[in-house]
């Protein structure tokens, strides 16, 4: 029986893991749950699974919700804030956690999974992003098991030869294809991406994602946050990451071999598969995901991305290339960016504006430590803020 830490269970990827979860009790127990404000969602969740601990941001949350689970005669232990989210990501009674806490906030509590040497479920792109070599350093460090959670990233995994960790070119492979969906707004001109609404950028043709990562697939920024978490993950230089548009969502990613093979992994665009995939790894569990009908999907299209009109793909493969902290840089700048276009405070295209307008006033570092990481955070959406000012 394997005890599951959910962090971000109210999330997209933390209910697709509840249900694969559900379909598994013989397999699977519920140990910790944790959201962030959504707190009617998290107290339902508790009265189902019945964890043992719940984690909440603030303690009037969490008084809130202690008051909640007593009358459902839960006895739910709540906890409160960052250290919480830590304690039960870390925690001896747990053995596998899925690391689902949308951006920068994942962080510490991704961090502290690995240094108890948990099974570790990296739906937090972001954690790879901003501290890619402390990150790793600490897999092997404390011997957590890191697999992928990113549909991409775990269709390169289930492509990739077992020793990849050697390097691509010393076992074989030329170069990874990371497959892009292109968004709600692959077709638009540059003209109609000046107009395009929080409600469009939401509005995935493809995929049901929280709002902040459905912007960042319609400005392709989630895309290069995937290929600076693909070289961190892979063991690859930036140059043997390729990205790819293919509209249909139906092959994941593929791995182009020396040899002219070309491995790629398909199924429908359902994040279930690679949540079931990994939480049963080296073994296969049912997802609950409907068999991949070939004759109905009929053709797989693919495109060269734009980067003219998405400029963010541009600016993180740069980021990945300078390496140090330009990528929790970028990651910072497009956070703020994302929020003040959701607030309607800034265009479409200003996302990138503004992520290119903090990487002219904050300078790269080395990334030597979590601190010049953390600082390097700080200072890039203080920077951020100032610019929106700016514009304001």
């Amino acid at each position: 029986m394997q005890r599951v830490t959910v962090l971000g269970a109210t999330g997209s990827i933390g209910l697709s893991t509840l249900d694969v979860l559900a379909r598994h009790p013989e397999r699977y127990a519920v140990f910790a749950l944790t959201a962030h404000s959504r707190l009617a969602e998290l107290e339902q969740l508790c009265i189902k699974h019945r964890p043992q601990f719940a984690v909440v941001a603030s303690e009037e949350a969490a008084r809130h919700l202690r008051g909640g689970l007593q009358a459902a005669g839960l006895a739910t232990q709540v906890l409160v804030g960052e250290a919480g989210l830590c304690a039960v990501a870390g925690h001896d009674d747990v053995d596998t956690v899925m690391a689902a806490i949308v951006g920068a906030a994942g962080l510490l509590p991704t961090l502290a999974a690995v240094r108890a040497g948990k099974k570790v479920l990296l739906a937090n792109k972001e954690a790879l992003v901003m501290s890619g070599a402390l990150f790793m350093q600490a897999v092997q460090a404390h011997g957590a098991q890191l697999l992928p959670i990113d549909s991409e990233h775990n269709a390169i995994f289930q492509c990739l030869p077992g020793n990849f960790a050697e390097g691509l070119s010393q076992t074989g492979v030329r170069r990874i294809l990371l497959t892009a969906s292109g968004g709600p707004f692959r077709n638009f001109t540059a003209e109609q991406l000046q107009a395009v609404t929080p409600a469009q950028a939401c509005a995935h043709p493809n995929w049901s994602m929280g709002r902040k990562i459905s912007v960042d697939s319609a400005s392709l920024m989630n895309k290069g946050l995937e290929l600076i978490e693909a070289c961190w993950l892979f063991n690859a230089r930036p140059e043997q990451v390729e990205v790819v548009v293919h509209p249909q969502s139906v092959i994941h990613s593929l791995v182009d071999y020396v040899d002219g093979s070309v491995l790629a992994q398909m199924g429908n665009p359902d994040m279930r598969t690679p949540i079931a995939h990994a939480l049963a790894w080296p073994q296969r569990i049912d997802s609950g995901v409907a068999p991949l009908d070939l004759l109905q999907v009929a053709r797989l299209d693919f495109t060269e991305p734009d980067m003219q009109r998405f400029p963010c793909l541009r600016l993180a493969r740069e980021a990945a290339e300078a390496g140090g902290t330009a990528p929790a840089l970028v990651n910072a700048a497009n956070e703020v960016a994302v929020e003040a276009f959701l607030n309607e405070r800034l265009s479409f295209p200003g996302i990138a504006a503004l992520i290119e307008a903090v990487l002219q006033r904050v300078a790269v570092q080395p990334a030597n430590s979590l601190e010049c990481v953390l600082e390097a955070d700080r200072r890039a959406r203080e920077a951020a803020q100032q610019a929106l000012k700016a514009r304001a």
